[in-house]
């Protein structure tokens, strides 16, 4: 499933289109995504990077926790909206840095120097070359340092068939990836009602929906079109992912594990970690 193919997904085009939706209240509940995943009040006085910034609103987020951020993205479209979002809120601002650049090309990497945060939330999976990715950004953390990361969860022969779905979606035309994707949302959709009728809750989706921008300030059609459309698609299972980061001088900060085919999601310190908010 590492194979990089012409296949892959816009997701650049995706997050350009979730610009609109950006506000106040999203980006709160960014910055209070970012405090819980690291365990801290603020980001002030830490170096930040932002590797696969997508949308940017979680370097907008860390910029506004005072972290002075450094975000790039390998997508061009993705490197506009962050630096749209830029643009908006912190323009001409010499402590947020946007440009477009690879997780995969360590050369780049490198020329950055390493960072009190390295943030690479659901990026690493469509790379097509997922640990060669994970190896690079890890050497960008600081000694004290500390990686936050997504990766998606290695359910075996389920996500095998997500993979086909999503390799097909990107092979079609733009009618059919809707139909995909409204097949998909009336998929979750539908176990979601079942699961709620059992326990006696209301199965309509009309408060879930109007609150989903609570979680992590993002929006539920575009966080399905990343989910279907995402594509290269690598897995990982926590312990892979454990195993990995501790074999190079990392140890487990914070774990929050997904429930099915969801992101787990990890922060491990480079020892010793010293970031105390």
């Amino acid at each position: 499933m590492a194979t990089i193919t012409d296949d892959r997904f816009e997701f650049g085009e995706n997050w350009r289109a979730f610009l609109s939706l950006v506000d106040e209240e999203r980006i709160a509940a960014a910055e209070e995504s970012v405090r819980s995943l690291l365990g801290v009040r603020d980001l002030a006085g830490k170096r930040l990077l932002d590797a696969g910034s997508g949308s940017g609103l979680f370097s907008l987020a860390a910029r506004r926790l005072g972290a002075t951020v450094h975000s790039f993205d390998y997508d061009p479209q993705s490197v506009a909206s962050t630096a749209e979002l830029r643009r908006r809120y912190f323009d001409d601002d010499a402590q947020w840095t946007v440009e477009q650049g690879s997780v995969l090309a360590r050369d780049y990497l490198e020329s950055l120097g390493t960072f009190d945060v390295v943030y690479s939330w659901g990026v690493l999976h469509h790379t097509g070359a997922m640990w060669d990715a994970l190896e690079n950004v890890i050497e960008r953390v600081a000694p004290g340092g500390l990686l936050a990361i997504s990766l998606y969860n290695d359910q075996g022969r389920v996500s095998r068939g997500w993979w086909r779905i999503k390799r097909r979606y990107n092979r079609s035309s733009p009618t059919t990836q809707r139909l995909i994707v409204l097949g998909v949302g009336a998929y979750f959709e539908s176990r979601t009602a079942l699961a709620r009728l059992a326990t006696g809750k209301n199965p309509l989706p009309v408060e879930r929906w109007r609150n989903y921008g609570e979680q992590r300030g993002m929006s539920v059609w575009h966080d399905l079109v990343d989910w279907v459309g995402g594509y290269p698609f690598e897995v990982a299972t926590p312990e892979a992912a454990f195993h990995f980061c501790r074999e190079r001088g990392f140890e487990l900060v914070n774990l929050s594990l997904a429930r099915g085919h969801g992101c787990n999601e990890y922060v491990f310190g480079r020892k010793p970690v010293t970031l105390d908010g």
